[in-house]
């Protein structure tokens, strides 16, 4: 398959509110549709009890109970300068990797929370390997899981000020001796105008002058504050404003004199993520700037944006299905999360590993762009890491004597069917955004989930699945759908 021509579609739904109808009625297949963009799937259990919502309703639902999360709560240590630890050393690099694996836990745990907080991760871009200390990586993931949902103009505020991003982007050292670009550049360019879209150079180095000052922290790794002996404050003019500008005249000119250009630029992103990396200009005219329209009129709460475009006849178009490659953590989650199965935190050691291989290192993006997502998550090496991350799940699963619990899947799948036609059909539709291209790929499938039990017993009913060889039957069709090129897409 050609995964350029998988992303494109042709989707001409409007932002109208999707009412089901005989041509495209209300069902599981939507609710797939629904928890594969907006969480990290769901079990068959959990979209069978979404049929009794209607579509505004699920969205409503969705959307209401991540805003109304509260936080993970924060570990002992979350703001531990290094001097508060007994052995800062032995400690700093398993606090870290204890943290990775709660963000892990929260993504499958969250839904939508989870979904939007890994965005903003991808957004709001920091590097651990650059900062290196566990607090600032709980604080960096506090403020984003705090806001994921709230106001932007908010979080890009507080997010500045974060260490994690003050250490990453060189606002620590960004002083009126000595000043720093770098956050002022990517604040416009990455975090909310977009590259070369209504800022100069000279709107750059007098935001960097407005942004001095966050220099000085009590201990090495503790909270960072603002020093007004390192302020810069003489005149500066940005955006057309001329005064003494400090930290939050900057949030507040910019989002007063180019809110139209953030508002484009933000629902854009959110509509990549969300529904299609292809934008076209009608898109753009239909969609995206009534979103932008939307998010600007309520001074940048994202809960109105968000809900018009998820209620919308275009997100549940069905040309929406299947436009968007997986994650490597999109594949892993989700398979865990449509599954039903058992995953704990002793997997989640492996589980990051193979993601690493497969080019996404939870808090590493490759840099301050992030993963450019879509097409650049295959390639020739990448391909076939996305199997094995899957086929390691698997023989987790076989080797921790939760054999059963595939068989059980596929009992509930296929109202414990003896039929292996039938439970094969099932079972691979669950796991894919659309069905297979044609009857050739259900055979074969097929074929692999009746392994080396003779024809015979098929034919005269002898076989069922409660056989001993059930288990490896259906883990050997679960290895064989991560290899189909449509089980990469949502």
């Amino acid at each position: 398959m050609d995964y350029a021509l998988a992303s494109m579609t042709c989707n001409n739904g409007t932002l109208n509110v999707f009412q089901p109808n005989q041509q495209s009625p209300w069902n599981a297949a939507k609710i797939k549709h629904t928890y594969r963009r907006l969480a990290f799937g769901a079990s068959q259990n959990e979209v069978d009890e979404k049929l009794t919502l209607t579509p505004a309703e699920l969205i409503d639902e969705l959307v209401d109970s991540a805003y109304n999360l509260p936080p993970t709560p924060a570990p002992s240590w979350g703001y531990y300068s290094n001097a508060d630890f007994p052995n800062y050393v032995a400690e700093n690099g398993p606090n870290f990797s204890y943290w990775r694996n709660q963000t892990i836990q929260d993504l499958l745990n969250d839904n939508l929370r989870g979904r939007l907080t890994f965005f903003w991760m991808n957004h709001f871009v920091t590097e651990h390997e650059v900062y290196g200390h566990a607090p600032y990586a709980f604080q960096y993931y506090n403020t984003l899981q705090t806001h994921a949902l709230g106001n932007f103009k908010e979080l890009v505020r507080v997010i500045g000020k974060n260490p994690a991003m003050l250490i990453y982007l060189n606002g620590f050292e960004n002083t009126n001796n000595s000043p720093n670009e770098n956050y002022a550049r990517e604040l416009l360019e990455l975090f909310t105008l977009g590259e070369g879209n209504g800022y100069s150079q000279g709107d750059i180095i007098n935001t960097a002058r407005a942004l001095t000052g966050f220099n000085h922290r009590d201990a090495l790794g503790g909270a960072i504050y603002f020093d007004s002996s390192t302020f810069d404050d003489g005149q500066k003019t940005i955006f057309g404003q001329t005064g003494n500008w400090g930290y939050d005249d900057v949030i507040d000119i910019l989002f007063a004199q180019r809110g139209t250009e953030i508002g484009l630029f933000i629902c854009e992103k959110l509509y990549a993520y969300f529904v299609s990396p292809i934008i076209d200009s009608l898109v753009r005219t239909n969609i995206i700037q009534p979103l932008a329209q939307t998010f600007v009129s309520n001074n940048f709460e994202l809960v109105p944006v968000l809900k018009q475009l998820f209620k919308s006849e275009h997100f549940y178009d069905e040309n929406a299905r299947g436009t968007i490659i997986k994650s490597p953590y999109d594949v892993i989650l989700g398979f865990i999360k449509e599954s039903g199965l058992y995953c704990d935190q002793n997997y989640f050691d492996s589980l990051i590993y193979h993601c690493i291989l497969i080019d996404q290192d939870i808090y590493n993006p490759p840099d301050v762009a992030g993963w450019q997502r879509d097409e650049t998550w295959i390639n020739t090496s990448t391909v076939t890491g996305r199997w094995k991350l899957l086929e390691s799940y698997i023989n987790y699963l076989m080797s921790n004597g939760h054999g059963q619990n595939l068989v059980n899947l596929a009992k509930e799948l296929s109202n414990d069917s003896t039929d292996p036609v039938f439970i094969t059909k099932v079972v691979t539709d669950h796991f894919m955004a659309r069905e297979l291209y044609s009857q050739i790929d259900y055979d074969i499938a097929t074929n692999i989930f009746k392994a080396d039990v003779p024809q015979n017993y098929y034919d005269n009913n002898l076989w069922n699945l409660d056989w001993t060889s059930a288990p490896h039957q259906v883990s050997q069709l679960l290895k064989h759908l991560a290899k189909i090129p449509d089980f990469q897409l949502k």
